[in-house]
């Protein structure tokens, strides 16, 4: 039986509304998350001493790319809903595509759609455009760990039914006590993998090795991601890639791991030639 749950501290996804308009938790998330990150990228843009001397790019690309990335992560995590997730569901109400505000984004849409961004971005300045990606991804943890908290504000992506102490009900789900695993995402996803990608940027210096941070972050997000899909997350029900242990998030992960992998042995084998 059941002895310890911890209510859940149901919060309105309405931050506050402004006559006929509301602004929800959700979006203001998403908003705090990208905006971290970009002040992040900013910061590291402007330390010449973590580039060998001289960054790739300037502040100002840096700002002209926020807009780039927003797009990206919004498009991208959107339509990868769809698609990866609910593509019957979408089929039948394709007007509830654009609804963003009740939730429902996907973490590998939203990353293919800044691969994108960070890809025609490059292009169109002449950067490196393993270098942006390092960048995007050094600051994306704090979009991780905002839109963690959006979940778990918003009752969706829940954990799997459990008798831990800390489980808890969540409102509109059933009354069964369940893993936060929203919370532990947020610690793995946002704060842990950032403290990861702080030491490689600011302790090894991966920086001057293009690709390096963008592999560990691959690499760590999958890994993350696909301990707490196994442990802790309910999966998707009804999903084709729900199988045995497989999960569609741990599924979309494996290609994140092996192109990691790459990245880094890439970064270290240029380095190696070139020295």
């Amino acid at each position: 039986m059941q002895l310890f749950v911890i209510p859940f501290p149901v919060i309105d996804p309405v931050a506050f509304s402004i006559g006929p308009a509301t602004v929800r938790w959700y979006g203001l998330a998403y908003m705090a998350g990208i905006l971290a990150g970009w002040l992040y990228g900013r910061r590291l843009v402007s330390r010449a001493d973590l580039w060998n001397g001289k960054s790739p790019m300037t502040v100002r690309q840096a700002d002209d790319f926020l807009l780039w990335i927003t797009l990206g992560i919004v498009v991208g995590g959107r339509l990868g809903f769809v698609l990866f997730y609910e593509p019957s569901y979408f089929w039948q109400n394709p007007e509830q595509i654009p609804a963003i505000w009740n939730g429902g984004m996907s973490f590998h849409g939203g990353l293919l759609g800044v691969v994108l961004a960070v890809y025609f971005f490059s292009k169109a300045q002449g950067i490196n455009p393993l270098s942006l990606g390092d960048i995007a991804s050094a600051a994306t943890p704090f979009g991780l760990f905002f839109g963690r908290i959006a979940n778990f504000i918003n009752s969706e992506v829940y954990g799997r039914a459990t008798d831990v102490p800390w489980a808890m009900v969540f409102p509109g789900v059933d009354d069964l006590p369940r893993h936060p695993s929203q919370l532990y995402e947020a610690a793995l996803e946002g704060i842990v993998l950032f403290i990861i990608l702080r030491i490689a940027t600011h302790v090894y210096k991966e920086l001057n090795r293009p690709g390096t941070v963008f592999g560990l972050f691959l690499i760590f997000y999958g890994i993350f991601r696909s301990i707490v899909e196994e442990v802790a997350r309910e999966p998707h029900a009804g999903h084709p890639l729900d199988i045995g242990i497989l999960t569609p998030g741990m599924a979309y992960s494996i290609p994140m791991l092996l192109i990691g992998i790459w990245l880094i042995w890439r970064a270290r084998r240029k380095a190696a030639v070139a020295a």
